[in-house]
């Protein structure tokens, strides 16, 4: 009896002795909670490389070569769009027209002009427009470039523009080209900016003189 309590003791402490003993598939408790860092972070794919990118934007920004005349009798109004009348200090007194001018390069028609306020307390403020002509409809001209305001008391005096593809309208017989996109960007203002037809008046011929004998 006594030989059989004695093995039962040693077995008793064996088996708390090995439930004690982490075993080989078990991990022994960490400080890190939930669980250790991987002893190898997962490996990321590379990148595409940056060179030879190009813009999405990059075709729609091409420069014409060409303005396309779907009216030539648009284009023959158009073609004398030199005076720009801005809306923003249009009724002020003492408001003056500013000057365009149309250019034809070949196939492709440009304008550039601008409008330097004059009226009491608008001075330093302007108005311009640059770009090329892309088409030339009945009634509407469109084309790609910018036209800017600056306005003292808009972002402390900072040009702000409209620019990409501008569009100019005029309805029935009137000879004004308005901008659709003439609201400014900035503080929301309808600038109301447009291009006045003004044909030079023609120089008659000067009778000659008789002589005098």
């Amino acid at each position: 009896m006594q030989r059989l309590a004695l093995s039962l003791a040693v077995l008793m402490l064996a088996g708390a002795a090995f439930a004690q003993t982490p075993s080989t598939n078990e991990q022994a408790p960490s400080p890190m909670y939930p669980a250790p860092p991987p002893l190898k972070a997962p490996e990321v794919d590379k990148g595409a490389p940056l060179g030879n990118l190009s813009s999405p934007l990059a075709a729609d920004q091409a420069r014409p070569t060409q303005t396309k005349i779907d009216s030539d009798a648009e284009a023959q109004l158009f073609v004398y769009a030199t005076r720009i009348t801005w809306g923003r200090y249009a009724k002020l007194k003492g408001a003056k027209p500013g000057a365009a001018v149309v250019t034809k390069q070949g196939p492709l028609w440009t304008i550039k002009g601008r409008l330097d306020s004059a009226a009491p307390g608008s001075e330093g403020d302007w108005a311009s427009i640059d770009g090329v002509v892309e088409r030339i409809e009945a009634g509407k001209v469109q084309l790609r470039g910018e036209v800017a305001f600056r306005v003292a008391k808009v972002m402390n005096g900072a040009p702000c523009k409209v620019s990409g593809l501008l569009h100019f309208r005029r309805s029935g017989k009137s000879q004004v080209w308005r901008l659709v996109e003439g609201d400014n960007p900035c503080d929301g203002t309808q600038e109301l900016f447009d291009l006045v037809y003004d044909k030079p008046a023609e120089k008659k011929p000067v009778p000659a003189q008789p002589k005098r004998g």
